[in-house]
């Protein structure tokens, strides 16, 4: 059965391995002439894919190419970067403004777009509505940490399908139920993910870790259960694999999937070990329901507070997150959100630099 097979192929020539792995799998079969597939990368900041922190634009090459090799021409790519970024400098610098160019396929900003609502049980989830016409998504994310969720994947990658507003929204929710559920209201044909050099150590890159691998599925959450073990997590620490598991998104039951290696030679290790220094730089962070761009660029700047050798001096309790807001707390806020701290930075989000010298000027 399709939907419980997981395909690795290991090497450092991406463009032609993602081809390779794709006429393995047959996948032209599932499509004819008058689809209009969709490639949703991870272009989360606007940093090369070096950085570990977006989706490898040669990746994305090979399923261009092999598309149209099998007579597919609507081809376009769709991202909306996180709260704080542009989309638009991202496909810049990560190249695909070029690669759109070059293979004359359309290219669009999900900030841009309006939005449907969907209703996945109680929660009515807002998903750009480019989304919802296309007949084909191939899901595109980096293997790499989450300083809020530990891991990002498949199915967190699909964050990148709504508006802003709802991406807020989310965090307010928690993450982990909205995750899961998002699962079932943008329900992606094919994942193939990025494991080449994700970052195990920031979602927005800077220390990539190479795995050199590429790893192709049908099931998202079978996908995500694969990485985590990968990662040397427990699925359920992963805490929306199971949300979306019991929605009938996917299976998270590694021992009925069917795996497929290619190119053995090129194979790491077999599990990669995140570094948990995110988690470690928060020990004085108190985050209600934040913003992974304020969040990541809180946990950035304590890092640069570390490398200079003054974190240890920061005695103050730090806030951060859509939960501060009206609390009259003693410390330091973050963001816009915190105003009612006793002393804050504004910003939605503040930038990194003005963050350091905040911290700086409060030690």
């Amino acid at each position: 059965m399709k939907n419980k097979e997981i395909h690795v192929i290991y090497g450092r020539q991406p463009e032609k391995m993602v081809y390779e792995v794709l006429e393995k799998m047959d996948v032209a079969k599932a499509l004819t002439p008058e689809m209009t597939v969709g490639l949703k990368p991870n272009l989360v900041v606007a940093r090369e894919a070096a950085s570990g922190a977006t989706t490898t634009p040669e990746i994305v090459e090979g399923v261009i190419r092999y598309l149209q090799d099998h007579g597919i021409k609507k081809i376009a790519i769709l991202e909306g970067s996180w709260v704080g970024d542009s989309t638009k400098k991202a496909f810049e610098i990560c190249g695909y403004k070029d690669l759109a160019r070059r293979y004359q396929i359309g290219l669009y900003d999900l900030k841009d777009d309006s939005f449907v609502v969907v209703k996945v049980g109680d929660l009515d989830i807002k998903v750009c509505k480019r989304i919802t016409e296309l007949d084909y998504l191939i899901n595109m994310p980096v293997l790499k940490a989450h300083c809020q969720t530990l891991m990002t994947c498949a199915l967190k990658n699909l964050k990148g399908c709504i508006p802003d507003s709802e991406k807020r929204r989310f965090h307010s929710l928690g993450l982990t139920k909205p995750i899961g559920y998002l699962g079932k209201a943008v329900v992606p044909d094919l994942t193939i993910v990025d494991g080449l050099n994700g970052d195990l150590t920031f979602e927005e890159g800077g220390n990539p870790v190479e795995m050199a691998r590429i790893i192709v599925g049908y099931d998202p959450v079978l996908i995500d259960a694969y990485a985590a073990e990968l990662l040397g997590y427990r699925i359920e620490e992963i805490k929306y694999i199971p949300v979306a598991a019991s929605l009938g998104v996917g299976s998270a039951d590694l021992a009925s999937a069917e795996l497929f290696e290619y190119d053995m030679g090129y194979k790491k290790a077999g599990q990669f070990k995140p570094s948990g220094k995110a988690q470690r730089l928060a020990q004085k962070v108190e985050a209600r329901e934040a913003c992974s761009a304020c969040y990541g660029t809180l946990i950035h700047s304590l890092q640069r507070l570390a490398d200079n050798g003054t974190l240890g001096r920061l005695k103050q309790k730090i806030y951060i997150g859509q939960g501060m807001r009206g609390q009259n707390l003693t410390g330091l806020g973050i963001g816009n959100c915190t105003k009612s701290c006793s002393t804050y930075i504004p910003g939605c989000p503040p930038k990194g630099k003005d963050i350091v010298a905040f911290l700086e000027e409060n030690l």
